[in-house]
C-alpha cells in the first residue's frame, strides 16, 4: 500500500500502521447487516405487538364482550355489531386475532431455536 507523503509523519504514522493480528477483524457489510436486521426484527415486534394491543381497540377489550355474548344472554347487538360493516365493539378482530397467531408462533420458534441451542451445549 503506498503511504500518502503530502500527510505529516506522525499522521501517516497512525493512518498506516498495520492492524494487530491478535485483534478481531470486523466486515462492514456484516455489521451493516447486523444493524438492518436487528432493525427490521424490532420493527415486526413493535407492529405485533402494537396491532394485537392497541388496533382498534386491541384483543383484551374484546375478551370481555366475547365472554359476555358466549356465556350469558347477551347478543352481538348488544356491543353494536349490525353486521359485517358495523362490527362495533369487535371492530379490529381479525387483525388482533392475526397479530395473535404471529405471535404465537414467533414465540414457539423461538423456544425452539433456544432448546436446540441449549442441547447443543450441554
Amino acid at each position: 500500500m503506498s503511504k500518502a507523503t503530502w500527510l505529516p509523519k506522525p499522521l501517516r504514522d497512525i493512518l498506516h500502521e498495520e492492524d494487530d493480528p491478535r485483534e478481531p477483524r470486523f466486515d462492514p457489510v456484516h455489521l451493516a447487516g447486523v444493524l438492518i436486521g436487528c432493525m427490521s426484527a424490532l420493527g415486526a415486534l413493535y407492529w405485533l405487538l402494537w396491532t394485537l394491543l392497541v388496533f382498534e381497540g386491541g384483543l383484551p377489550s374484546k375478551i370481555g364482550p366475547a365472554l359476555s355474548v358466549l356465556l350469558s344472554e347477551k347478543t352481538l347487538a348488544d356491543y353494536g355489531c349490525c353486521g359485517p360493516a358495523s362490527m362495533g365493539a369487535f371492530e379490529g378482530w381479525r387483525g388482533n386475532l392475526g397479530a395473535l397467531l404471529l405471535l404465537v408462533a414467533f414465540l414457539v420458534a423461538l423456544l425452539r431455536a433456544h432448546h436446540k441451542a441449549a442441547e447443543r451445549g450441554s
